[in-house]
């Protein structure tokens, strides 16, 4: 039996549909997430390390922000519990941002990452200042709008009202 190109088309998007193709990305079980944690060698090491860097950055200013917070938390209790708590979390969660980072799938998400940011063609200054100035410019001038819009309801409802 012979069919069309649209029937074959469609029973191929079915079939994606149902059976989507591998991404590459493959599952990990805990415990080699945690394996992971306790491994000491880089992935990748020359490669994506702008963006593994970037990554660590912004996890360990969260996580410095959130032990100084600890910190300020245990306010009343000894020295040991107001700064040592927050140290030991500090160093465990830093680690853990740390092996992360390291991970194959993850890794090979931000070296993609830093692939295609590289691939962007990035604005000169002057473009850069000229677009700047045109969105406040908009912004100025749809708040003024919205300022004036605001005045006319105002007047028209309270003439209305009283």
């Amino acid at each position: 039996m012979c069919h069309g190109p649209e029937w074959v088309a469609r029973r191929r998007a079915r079939e994606v549909i149902r059976n989507p193709p591998a991404s590459g990305l493959r599952k990990i079980s805990v415990g080699e997430f945690v394996q992971e944690l306790f491994r000491f060698n880089l992935y990748k090491r020359s490669q994506g390390r702008i963006a593994r860097q970037t990554t660590f950055a912004a996890l360990a200013i969260i996580v410095g922000l959130g032990c100084w917070s600890l910190s300020e938390f245990y306010g009343g209790h000894s020295p040991a519990a107001r700064y040592g708590v927050p140290l030991v979390v500090l160093a465990a969660v830093l680690w853990a941002a740390f092996r992360v980072v390291q991970m194959p799938n993850f890794a090979d998400f931000l070296i993609a990452v830093e692939g295609e940011m590289n691939k962007v063609s990035w604005p000169s200054r002057g473009e850069l200042f000229r677009a700047s100035i045109v969105v406040m410019v908009v912004i100025f001038v749809l708040a003024g709008l919205l300022f004036l819009f605001d005045m006319l309801w105002r007047v028209l409802l309270g003439w209305l009202l009283n």
